[in-house]
C-alpha cells in the first residue's frame, strides 16, 4: 500500500504521462551524480522482441556465473518487474525507499512518471558491477534511457508500426519510426535483429550507416534455422552451434535468441557453448504465447490449452498467426486493446480464427470500451462481446484439442494472470 501512495504521487510529478525531453532527467542525473555514466549498458531498441531478446541474454549470462541488472517497461503484473538487480526484481520495500529518496533529490521539480522511474533504476544500479539490460521506452531519441554515454552493444529489435498517435500525421511511417528508434544509437556494436521486410532493414542500415559502430546483421554476420528433428543451427564468424529449440513458443522467439546469441558473442566475455546451450532452455517469458498450465482461468477450459499473448500491433499480430497457422486445431480468440492502437489493422493479420470474443480490458481507462471495439470489427463473422474475461472463457464452445488465446495488449495481459 505504501509503495502504491509513492507510484500516485510521482504520477502527478508532471501534467503530461510522456513528454519526449531529455532536459529534465539529465537535469536529475546531475543532482543524483549522473550514475547513468558509471554503468555497463546494452541498450534494446525497436517494437517488437525487446523483453525476449534481453530474458534470452540474462538466461545464457546467469548460465555462465554472469549478474545482470534489467531495467524494462511497461510491467505486466506489477511495477517491481521493471527493476530487476542481480538477477531479482527489487522488494516493495527497497523501491519504496528508493523512489522517496529520488523524489526529495529531484525537489519538487516538474518530471514525468517514467523519468523518474528510470533516474532511479539508474541510481539504484550504480551499486552493482553488473552488465545493464535498459529496453528503451517510446522510440529511442528523446527516451529516458538515451542518456547513457557508453555502451556494449545496442541491438535492434523488430521494428514496424507502433505508438503513431505520438507522431504527426505526415510523420507516421516507417521511415521516422527507424530514424527515432535508431539515429542516437551510441557508437560500438550494433546487433540487428531480423526485420519484417527487407524494405526495413535498408531503412535501419541507412540510419546507421554514418554510425562508425561494429554492424552484426541478422542473415548477413550471423543466421539461424530450425530442423524437423527439433534442434536449432545457429551460426557466425566463430562456428556454429547446434542448439536444443529454447523453452518459448514461436518461429520468431527462436530469432530473438539469435540476436542474444550474437550479442553475447560479440562482447569478449568468457562464453562457453555450453552456456548458451542450457541458458535457452531457462528463458522467462511472461505473456508471449505463455501457457496457462493451471489456475482459475485454465480449470474454466479443462483440457483446452488456454493461452495469453500481450501482442498489440501489425508487427506482433503478423508473427503470433504465423505459429496459430502451424496448429492443426481451431483457434478461439478473446481480444481486449487500448484506444490508441489499430484495431482492424491488428485483426487483418489473423486467419482462420475459429471465433472472436472481444472484452473491456479492467482497471484501463485508455483502453477501448468493448462494445465499440465488437462495432469496429463486426466483418469479423459471429464477433461477440462479453462483460469480463471468465465470461468470455465460458461462452467459447470448445472441441477436442481447440485452443483460447487472450491478446491485444499487456495490460490485458497483466490483467489475466494477476486473475488466474
Amino acid at each position: 500500500m505504501k509503495l502504491q501512495k509513492i507510484l500516485i504521487r510521482l504520477q502527478k510529478l508532471h501534467p503530461k504521462e510522456i513528454d519526449l525531453s531529455l532536459d529534465r532527467i539529465q537535469n536529475l542525473c546531475k543532482k543524483l551524480g549522473n550514475p547513468q555514466e558509471k554503468l555497463k549498458c546494452i541498450s534494446i531498441v525497436g517494437t517488437n522482441g525487446k523483453y525476449s531478446t534481453i530474458q534470452a541474454i540474462k538466461a545464457i549470462l546467469n548460465e555462465a556465473n554472469i549478474n545482470v541488472n534489467i531495467y524494462t517497461s511497461p510491467h505486466i503484473q506489477n511495477i517491481n518487474e521493471r527493476f530487476v538487480f542481480n538477477n531479482k526484481e527489487i522488494s516493495d520495500d527497497n523501491l519504496a525507499k528508493l523512489l522517496i529518496e529520488v523524489e526529495e533529490i529531484n525537489g519538487g521539480e516538474p518530471i514525468t512518471y517514467f523519468e523518474m522511474l528510470t533516474a532511479s533504476y539508474f541510481y539504484y544500479a550504480k551499486n552493482f558491477d553488473n552488465i545493464n539490460l535498459i529496453e528503451s521506452g517510446l522510440f529511442h531519441r528523446f527516451d529516458a534511457t538515451n542518456i547513457i554515454n557508453k555502451n556494449l552493444a545496442s541491438v535492434i529489435t523488430a521494428i514496424g508500426l507502433d505508438h503513431l498517435d505520438w507522431l504527426p500525421k505526415n510523420e507516421q511511417t516507417i521511415e521516422k519510426i527507424v530514424y527515432e528508434k535508431t539515429s542516437s544509437l551510441l557508437c560500438s556494436k550494433i546487433v540487428i535483429s531480423k526485420q519484417m521486410d527487407s524494405k526495413t532493414l535498408e531503412i535501419i542500415k541507412k540510419n546507421i550507416y554514418s554510425n562508425n559502430s561494429k554492424k552484426i546483421i541478422f542473415n548477413e554476420q550471423f543466421t539461424c534455422s530450425e530442423n524437423e528433428n527439433g534442434f536449432v543451427y545457429y551460426k557466425d564468424k566463430d562456428g556454429g552451434l547446434k542448439l536444443p529449440k529454447p523453452n518459448v513458443l514461436g518461429e520468431f522467439q527462436i530469432e530473438n535468441v539469435a540476436t542474444a546469441i550474437a550479442t553475447i558473442r560479440n562482447l569478449g566475455l568468457q562464453i562457453e557453448d555450453t552456456h548458451i546451450k542450457n541458458g535457452i532452455t531457462k528463458i522467462k517469458s511472461i505473456a508471449r504465447l505463455q501457457e496457462l498450465k493451471n489456475g482459475k482461468l485454465k480449470n474454466l477450459c479443462e483440457n483446452n490449452k488456454i493461452f495469453v499473448d500481450g501482442s498489440h500491433n501489425p508487427l506482433g499480430a503478423k508473427v503470433l498467426n504465423k505459429y496459430l497457422e502451424g496448429l492443426n486445431c481451431n483457434k478461439h480468440m478473446i481480444l481486449g486493446m487500448m484506444s490508441n492502437k489499430d484495431h482492424n489493422e491488428y485483426m487483418n493479420n489473423f486467419k482462420n480464427i475459429s471465433s472472436l470474443t472481444v472484452i473491456d480490458i479492467p482497471n484501463q481507462p485508455n483502453a477501448i470500451n468493448g462494445k465499440e471495439l465488437k462495432e469496429k470489427l463486426n466483418r469479423f463473422p459471429n464477433v461477440k462481446f462479453k462483460e469480463s474475461i471468465e465470461d468470455a472463457i465460458k461462452s467459447i464452445s470448445l472441441g477436442k484439442n481447440d485452443i483460447i488465446l487472450i491478446t491485444g495488449s499487456l495490460y490485458l495481459a497483466g490483467e489475466v494472470l494477476n486473475l488466474n
